[in-house]
Parts: structure tokens; sequence; C-alpha cells
């Protein structure tokens, strides 16, 4: 992700959530090393995102979206892929995040790419209060 794409990706955020996240927030953390920043483009467009943080053996997906008329095309799986091969470099062992009880679809994607429900966080979201189900995927296992 570059400056030049934010417009996009933030019109992406703001047609995708309902408390969708600053523009200075996507800015603070593209200058993160720690950091991974994402965009899929279709022709010639951003179609989709993400945003990865990692903190020692273990990463969050903390922001994945796609826009509306890429949705079901492939998108979020080849964001999610690519999500995946960023933090397995990084030799991160367990990806997590977060997803709205309600969002049956992306549930659905991270379960069939191997994620798992870990547990909860009640109340999590806002606009409308929602638990928040916290997946986890083992990204990376050392040899025993």
């Amino acid at each position: 992700m570059r400056s030049d794409d934010l417009p996009a990706v933030m019109h992406i955020e703001r047609t995708s959530y309902t408390q969708p996240w600053e523009e200075r927030s996507f800015r603070a953390l593209m200058r993160r090393p720690s950091a991974d920043l994402t965009v899929a483009e279709a022709d010639g467009a951003v179609a989709g995102f993400s945003v990865t943080w990692t903190v020692a053996d273990e990463a969050e997906l903390g922001n994945l979206a796609v826009a509306d008329g890429w949705r079901r095309r492939g998108v979020g799986r080849a964001l999610l892929a690519g999500v995946v091969a960023h933090v397995r470099a990084r030799g991160v062992r367990a990806l997590f995040l977060e997803v709205r009880e309600s969002n049956e679809a992306a549930r659905r994607l991270y379960e069939r790419e191997g994620f798992r429900t870990v547990g909860r966080r009640r109340r999590y979201y806002a606009l409308p209060v929602e638990d928040a189900i916290v997946m986890k995927l083992e990204v990376y296992r050392s040899p025993r």
C-alpha cells in the first residue's frame, strides 16, 4: 500500500464498516516496520486491502476489506494468502483476527483457510453492538 492508494482504500473502508478506521491510522501503520499493508489491484484499481502487524512470533490481521464490485471473486482469499505468506516470512507462529459474529461470509473464508475459533470478545463492536469471534491460524510449527 502506498500513500496514493489511500483514497481508494478509504472508500472501501467506509463502505465496508460501520466504524471505519481513520486515514491517519493507515498512515501511522504505513510507517511501522512491524506492519504489512497490502492492496489487491484489478483492472487498474484497488480492489481490496489488508493490514497486519507482528509482535515477536504472533501477528494480527487487523483489517481486510474488498470493494463491493470485487466481492466473491477471490480477492479476499488472495489477500489472505498474501498475509499468511508475509507473516510466515517474518517467522510468525500464530496469526489472530477478530471478526463480527454476524459476518458469516468472512468467517467461512477464514475457516476454509484453516483458522479456528479460539475465543469471543463480548460487546467488542459498536454500531451495532456485537461480539467478536477471535480466530487463530497456526502459521508455523517448529520441528519437535
